[in-house]
């Protein structure tokens, strides 16, 4: 299958370069306002390591909330179940950042890929660590082989600036006790997690345990095979914000989106696959990015389906 990889890669960056209307930038980021929509990389992993790319495929970019998978996985590998007790792992059905549920749920919220549920899955990796987004950094390097990958200072700070709505979040999750850190510590952490820049073929690499079955590129177990198949299957029903269905349909493939345009997506027992173009839908995901994988899906039959 390698062997046909750069010929689709090469396929579908021609047909998304004919294909107009690519969504907008997210602009409640100050820092993301800019960015232009017509850009696009993609890169795919295999699960030696061989990368194969297209377009802007080593152009960092701005990860945002792609680094819930990662923290997720480093949470769960530390503290197992005990983690559930925190975060639930059904869809929420709302905006990403929505308050809706939080009360008549009792703090607790739907799934870790919600900014609530983020936020207490990174409260729980800073619990145990005593540095969340140092550990994420480090994760990242040593998977992707990046040692220059690191955290954005200007996204960082912009977030900072607009961050109200996240820290509405964490202070009621901590009302009813299911934060443990101190509040602005905590956002802290959160905002350096999001801002980390990478580029596709970084990302891609870094999620190659997810196809490992909880293999590390280095050989290591990360997580079992029954973890990292948790960490897939929430990526599919909740990974693309209140599109996960959709997404589902379409693509096929475990999926976590990010507002700076990223998505990475997972073929368990074959490859990874990351996408980039900043360009965004109504409900925050990229739209060549969602077509690309549509189109690699259907070219490639790879699919869990």
């Amino acid at each position: 299958m390698s062997a046909s990889f750069q010929p689709v890669l090469d396929r579908i960056a021609r047909e998304i370069e004919a294909t107009p209307g690519r969504g907008r930038p997210a602009d409640y980021i100050p820092a993301l306002a800019a960015a232009d929509p017509n850009r696009f990389g993609m890169a795919v992993a295999e699960l030696d390591g061989t990368v194969h790319g297209v377009g802007e495929w080593q152009q960092p970019f701005s990860t945002q909330s792609i680094t819930k998978v990662f923290t997720l996985a480093l949470a769960l590998a530390r503290e197992d179940d005990e983690l559930w007790e925190h975060v639930g792992r059904e869809p929420s059905g709302n905006p990403f950042n929505s308050l809706v549920q939080l009360e008549y749920e009792h703090g607790i919220p739907r799934n870790p890929f919600i900014n609530a549920g983020a936020l207490v899955v990174t409260d729980r990796l800073q619990t145990l660590t005593g540095d969340a987004s140092g550990t994420l950094r480090a994760f990242l390097r040593a998977e992707s082989g990046n040692p220059d990958l690191t955290f954005d200072p200007d996204v960082a700070a912009s977030e900072a600036a607009h961050g109200d709505r996240n820290a509405a979040l964490a202070h009621f999750m901590a009302s009813y006790g299911n934060i443990t850190s101190p509040v602005p510590e905590l956002l802290d952490q959160y905002i350096r997690q999001c801002s980390i820049e990478a580029s596709c073929a970084d990302l891609a690499l870094a999620a190659g345990f997810l196809a490992r079955h909880g293999i590390r590129a280095d050989g290591s177990t990360l997580l079992s095979r029954s973890r990292a198949k948790q960490v897939n299957a929430v990526m599919l029903t909740c990974g693309t914000y209140d599109a996960a269905g959709d997404f589902a349909h379409r693509v096929g493939l475990p999926g976590k989106s990010g507002v700076g345009g990223g998505i990475i997506a997972v073929v368990p027992g074959h490859c990874t696959v990351c996408v980039w173009s900043p360009g965004l839908d109504e409900r925050g995901n990229s739209v060549a990015g969602v077509a690309a994988l549509d189109r690699f899906t259907t070219l490639t039959g790879l699919s869990i389906f």
